[in-house]
């Protein structure tokens, strides 16, 4: 079978998928189980995946789904045991105070708050807390979950730490292959790496710079009262402003300290800054912006959270009280990534799937205490002693939590197991590659030397089929790199589009979609969101693809692996200065340079034991 209709059967599950939920609307709990046993059938019947394999790659895929049901869970907790207890009702006032403009609260809470919280966690994390947190505010539950998905961009590649730099890129590549090819150069991997976190730094600034003002546009054309997307363009000014807040310190960090802390100094140094702005009134436009009344908004919009916060509890809870949970949170979560006891003790809690049935490679764990649902419930059961909240609250608190998700545990046991089949299929009888690396290598054929600009859009749909930017990382980067060197162009930069695109993709990855969802109660509504963040997950790739094209221009002879190493050169003086005058070692290779009377003539030894006769080659000849 040829690799075009390889990539065509790899490509039928995404394409169907697609089609089902934004095409037809299908809703989600119908769609995703006949996109799974489509693509069991592809899996079996064409890949010549063993029935085993793919049973165990559904148990795998059964285990991630807990540990990304788990966060959800924690999510949702945390919001409702706010919600029962009064805090969400102070936070919403404390928003109005400091602005009761839309437009700066999303930019505040989804751009800002989000960046920060994808920095200390990442994993979905951000739009689990987010998106809820705007719902309790007065959003619309459609606009606070496709809010939560785009910020799911910029901070993604440094999110959780860095993981998918750390983990993803550097366990992605072979790694061994290319220190020896940099040690033959006087190179080390750290200074190739630092080229590639500089290079998906600089991408990510430029594509994020814009992003702020993406959200109130989309806000003002799918939400607001005149569906128009210059609406609420007098913000521009204050959007560009906070995403330099971001951008900024992000970059910085990311080229000097590294991978691990851009996302989190970048979201904690924007919300200093822009909440000073926002209080002295700098670049805040005269008008205010906000979504027609309630009553108004189609049923679509709604998520069964959207309920009044004044028939639950009467009570009143301080600010700093009504936001300690938020920041207790924030604080436990880069603790968790940054100090290793911690990370040990956290990391000790796990129950781990090695060899599922045996078959190698497909391996699970859940980490119960170092995912973020568990620093969530934590922070949840000291949020009841600190508020007080009654048992009856809390048994609400529970009862309301786990209807919620239970939506969503639906969905995703289809959707998980399914990509999962799609990962693990490289081990087959047919000695076939991997679903996902048969489409990029059909879409890298398509292209060819045109390929850079297309390279962050098979990051992207790594990304859209795992729902993360780690795991497309660690599936496509060496694929990108070997691609490079056939093409003669920077493997490193290459790698960087990679992590950009994959970043990119997080922002229509289903899954992730569906746990957004989840939190604020939208289930159903995934053809939707996916309708709208294609959008900007479109700019994404299409301005980072052309962003790399240029750079191939700046930084392609900048890569060390395409830099020639020169060596013992010499000079020679022939008489009347003709003859040979130069010789030199490039690589493995030598080369001698001659002065003739026709000028100067080049000629390559092919290895560098051989020493560079007197006279070029054809006057020895002649001679």
């Amino acid at each position: 079978m040829n690799s075009g209709i390889l990539a065509l059967l790899a490509f039928l599950p995404i394409l169907f998928a697609g089609t089902l939920l934004v095409g037809f609307r299908v809703n989600a709990k119908f769609a995703m189980p006949l996109v799974f046993f489509v693509t069991c059938i592809i899996a079996y019947f064409f890949w010549g995946v063993t029935s085993s394999r793919i049973l165990a790659s559904i148990l795998q895929g059964l285990v991630i789904t807990a540990s990304i049901l788990w966060i959800i869970f924690g999510a949702i907790m945390l919001l409702n045991t706010l919600k029962y207890s009064g805090a969400i009702k102070t936070i919403r006032r404390g928003f109005s105070s400091i602005s009761s403009d839309r437009r700066i609260q999303v930019i505040l809470i989804a751009w800002l708050f989000g960046c920060f919280i994808e920095g200390a966690s990442g994993f979905g994390t951000p739009a689990a807390i987010a998106a809820p947190l705007m719902v309790a505010i007065g959003f619309p539950a459609l606009a606070a979950v496709v809010f939560g998905m785009m910020i799911q961009s910029t901070p993604v590649s440094f999110g959780a730490v860095g993981t998918p730099m750390i983990v993803g890129v550097q366990g992605g590549l072979d790694k061994l292959t290319i220190t020896e090819q940099l040690l033959s150069k006087g190179l080390e991997w750290e200074s190739f790496f630092k080229i590639i976190i500089s290079e998906v730094a600089l991408i990510h600034a430029i594509c994020g710079t814009f992003m702020p003002i993406f959200l109130v546009m989309i806000m003002t054309r799918f939400f607001g009262k005149n569906k128009s997307w210059f609406e609420g363009i007098s913000i521009f000014p204050f959007a560009v402003f906070a995403a330099l807040c971001f951008i900024v310190p992000y970059a910085a960090s990311a080229i000097f300290l590294g991978p691990e802390f851009p996302s989190i100094i970048g979201g904690l140094f924007g919300l200093l800054i822009v909440t000073i702005a926002i209080k002295n009134k700098i670049l805040i436009p005269n008008d205010n912006w906000d979504f027609a009344p309630s009553k108004s908004w189609p049923s679509k919009w709604m998520g069964n959270l959207e309920i009044s916060l004044d028939k639950i509890t009467s009570k009143r809870i301080g600010h700093f009280m009504a936001w300690f949970p938020y920041i207790f949170l924030a604080f436990l979560l880069v603790l968790s990534r940054t100090f290793e006891p911690l990370t040990n003790f956290l990391k000790s809690f796990n129950i781990n799937f090695s060899n599922i049935l045996d078959e190698e490679k497909i391996n699970a764990g859940f980490q119960i205490l170092y995912l973020p649902g568990g620093i969530l419930i934590f922070v949840c059961v000291m949020t009841v002693f600190l508020h007080r909240i009654s048992f009856n609250q809390c048994l609400k608190v529970l009862k309301d939590s786990t209807q919620t998700i239970i939506g969503a545990g639906f969905v995703l046991i289809f959707t998980v197991p399914l990509v999962r089949i799609m990962i693990n299929s490289g081990i087959n009888n047919h000695d076939l590659s991997s679903m996902p690396i048969a489409m990029a290598g059909g879409m890298s054929y398509l292209v060819g030397q045109i390929y850079p600009m297309f390279a962050p859009s098979i990051g992207a749909l790594g990304a859209f089929l795992a729902g993360s930017n780690t795991v497309s990382n660690l599936m496509l980067s060496q694929f990108q790199f070997e691609t490079a060197n056939l093409l003669g162009i920077s493997g490193a930069l290459m790698v960087a589009a990679q992590s950009v695109g994959a970043a990119a993709g997080n922002m229509i990855a289903i899954h992730n979609v569906v746990a957004a969802s989840a939190t604020v109660g939208l289930l159903g509504r995934e053809g939707d969101v996916l309708r709208i963040t294609i959008i900007p997950t479109l700019y994404y790739v299409f301005f980072a693809g052309l962003i790399t094209l240029i750079l191939l221009d700046i930084f392609n002879g900048k890569d060390p692996l395409l830099m020639k190493k020169i060596y013992n050169e010499q000079t020679y003086s022939g008489p009347m200065g003709m003859g040979l005058a130069k010789s030199y070692q490039l690589d493995n290779k030598k080369v001698c340079i001659y002065n003739t009377i026709n000028g100067q003539e080049e000629v390559v030894l092919s290895n560098t034991v051989q020493d560079c006769p007197i006279k070029p080659p054809e006057i020895l000849d002649e001679n």
